[in-house]
């Protein structure tokens, strides 16, 4: 985990910290949460599995599926097939869930989706404000620090903060926009092709591509750069 996401995190567990505080200040008769959910996930899987409800394989080919096939590499593809074909770059734009579809990528949380391009003057950025909708089939499982309250709120409020904290300064003249995912209706972002990839092959354009830039926190880095 890098600094930026350490600093999100860091920001979301002290504000859980002071609610729990301030909870247990007014009211005494009511056991606190625990403040970490993970924990009581894998408590909850363990009783689970002990019981014999759930079976330990079937669980690590869920998160195989989830990490491996439905993930950032199917994101990947489709950005490096719009900057290869202009005809499919326009579907697209026009209709997100039918041209993804087109690759072999579809699910119940991609069935609404739309896609926002960046370009010179425009800088897209994705949140959802009220919990965590993610455009499953292209990105995978949602990142911890996009869950975090400190970047649900802050991306709203301060977008181009957000952006400098995750080492993306936009400039002045850039307008940025904030898309809010819901579940009716989950964005995407078309990152701009990097310069100096003129002579790649699409497979070769898709490995550049980070899930990040499809949520709009980073570019896509040259050849060469560092994510």
């Amino acid at each position: 985990m890098d600094a930026t996401r350490r600093r999100f995190l860091t920001a979301a567990g002290a504000a859980a910290a002071q609610n729990m505080a301030h909870a247990q200040d007014h009211d005494h008769d009511h056991q606190a949460v625990p403040s970490d959910p993970a924990l009581r996930v894998k408590a909850l899987e363990s009783l689970l599995v002990e019981k014999g409800l759930v079976d330990p394989a079937a669980l690590d080919v869920l998160v195989d599926t989830f990490e491996h096939k439905v993930g950032p590499r199917n994101g990947a593809r489709v950005v490096a097939r719009a900057w290869v074909d202009p005809v499919y770059k326009k579907r697209l734009l026009t209709d997100a869930p039918s041209a993804i579809a087109e690759l072999g990528y579809t699910s119940g949380q991609g069935e609404h989706m739309l896609v926002v391009e960046n370009g010179p003057k425009v800088h897209n950025l994705v949140v959802c404000t009220l919990c965590s909708c993610y455009p499953w089939p292209v990105l995978g499982l949602p990142p911890v620090w996009y869950k975090s309250a400190a970047y649900r709120s802050r991306a709203v409020i301060d977008p181009r903060g957000v952006l400098r904290e995750f080492g993306t300064p936009v400039d002045e003249d850039v307008e940025v926009r904030v898309w809010d995912s819901t579940a009716e209706l989950r964005y995407i972002v078309l990152p701009e092709r990097p310069v100096g990839t003129e002579n790649l092959n699409e497979e070769e354009l898709a490995a550049l591509v980070t899930r990040d830039a499809m949520v709009g926190v980073s570019k896509v880095p040259a050849p060469g750069e560092k994510a």
